[in-house]
C-alpha cells in the first residue's frame, strides 16, 4: 500500500465527511467499470450507477432509505472475473466493484467507516500505480511514487476533496452535491478513461 499524510489526516473526519470522501473516489472509478463493460459487453454499467446513485441519496436526502444488503447482493453479481477475460481492462473494472462493495460495507457496519475509507483511498492509488506499472514495467514505491505524474495527481485530487470536506462546519448538503457534480460531469475516471 502506498503511504500517504492523507492517510493520517482521514482519521480525524466524521462519518458522513467519510462516507462523502469515499461516494466520491467510486465516482472517479465508476468510468472504468463502464468502459470495460461496453468494451466487452460484459454487463450494462447502469446498476453500478443505480447503486452508488443511492449512496448519495443517502447523503443528501433527508430520511432516504435504502436497503444497503440488496444493493450488495446486486453488486456481487456485477463483478467481472479477471480470470474470463484478457483486456487489461477487466483489472480497474474489478477494482471499482470491489470499492462500491467496501463502501456499501462501511453503511451497514458503521464501526469500519474509518478502515474502509482508507482501503478504498489506498485501492483508488493502486488502480493508479498497477496501470502505470503495466505501461512502464516498473514498480510504483513509497519511495519513487512523487516521480509518477499519474499517482501524483490521484492523490491531489484526493487531497482535493478531503480539503472540501475537512472546512465544512457541519453535514453540508449544497458541498455533497457539489463535489458529486464536479466529479460526476467530466465523468473522467483515476486512470483517465473519459466516458
Amino acid at each position: 500500500m502506498l503511504k500517504n499524510p492523507i492517510q493520517l489526516r482521514l482519521e480525524k473526519f466524521e462519518s458522513w465527511q467519510y462516507l462523502t470522501f469515499m461516494a466520491s473516489l467510486c465516482e472517479r472509478m465508476y468510468p472504468n467499470y463502464a468502459f470495460f463493460c461496453r468494451e466487452t459487453g460484459f454487463a450494462d454499467p447502469q446498476p453500478y450507477r443505480l447503486i452508488l446513485d443511492s449512496v448519495w441519496e443517502i447523503l443528501t436526502v433527508k430520511n432516504a432509505k435504502i436497503n444497503f444488503e440488496r444493493q450488495l447482493e446486486k453488486l456481487e453479481e456485477m463483478v467481472p472475473a479477471a480470470d474470463d477475460h484478457d483486456l487489461y481492462a477487466v483489472s480497474p473494472a474489478i477494482d471499482a466493484c470491489v470499492a462500491l462493495s467496501d463502501l456499501l460495507h462501511a453503511l451497514l457496519d458503521r464501526d469500519q467507516i474509518p478502515e474502509i475509507a482508507l482501503s478504498i483511498s489506498a485501492l483508488s492509488v493502486e488502480t493508479v500505480a498497477n496501470l502505470e506499472e503495466a505501461q512502464t514495467g516498473e514498480a510504483i514505491t513509497d519511495e519513487n511514487q512523487k516521480e509518477n505524474q499519474a499517482v501524483c495527481e490521484e492523490w491531489d485530487v484526493q487531497w482535493a476533496i478531503f480539503r472540501a470536506l475537512k472546512d465544512a462546519e457541519s453535514r453540508d448538503i449544497e458541498l455533497i452535491k457539489d463535489l458529486r457534480r464536479e466529479l460526476r460531469d467530466p465523468c473522467v475516471s483515476n486512470i483517465g478513461i473519459a466516458l
